[in-house]
């Protein structure tokens, strides 16, 4: 990169902003998701509200995730064309975290469209298929801190993003707790 042209970063740029964002939106839709599966949020009206701010995050997360990809066909030092950016693990520069980073975002919007789609799928088997996006949320962190060349000072903003759902992710995969008996609260 010599500098004289600003577009020459330009399209680097608006990758890396939109690829950060759709990471950010995504931790945040993921971590409410598993917070509303986990019944945190237990006032009446709440849940509907979260409800549609998980959806709405997640639908920014997707196009992001569009812009991302978009965005990275004008970077003159990458040039990864349509393949590159269309096929898992096919761009020259770290195929491996390349390639997470598409099936991470193909996996993204099949769970995250297939919302609109689950009266079709049936709501059970949506629900089961749904489970997998913090699995998606974890290949677009490996994604971001494999791929991104400016990757360490991301890692501090993933730990501080990833650690929330990471604990509710591993609270949804526990058992239930047994809840009390109703026999013995009457008596004493």
């Amino acid at each position: 990169m010599t500098g004289g042209d600003p577009m020459e970063i330009g399209w680097w740029l608006a990758s890396r902003a939109s690829g950060l964002v759709a990471l950010g939106l995504m931790g945040f839709s993921v971590a409410l998701g598993l917070a509303m599966a986990a019944k945190a949020f237990r006032q009446p009206g709440v849940p509907r509200v979260l409800l549609a701010v998980h959806e709405q995050a997640a639908l920014a997360a997707l196009v992001a995730i569009a812009v991302h990809g978009i965005t990275l066909l004008g970077d003159r030092w990458l040039h990864p064309g349509l393949i590159g950016i269309a096929v898992p693990f096919a761009m020259d520069y770290r195929p491996l975290f390349t390639g997470l980073g598409i099936v991470a975002g193909y996996l993204a919007a099949i769970l995250g469209l297939t919302f609109y789609a689950r009266r079709r799928v049936g709501a059970k088997r949506w629900r089961k298929a749904h489970r997998l996006t913090p699995l998606v949320y974890l290949l677009a962190v490996g994604h971001a801190l494999g791929a991104g060349s400016d990757a360490r000072w991301v890692a501090v903003l993933l730990v501080a993003s990833a650690t929330p759902v990471l604990y509710l992710g591993v609270l949804r995969a526990l058992p239930p707790a047994p809840r009390p008996s109703s026999s013995r609260a009457g008596s004493g």
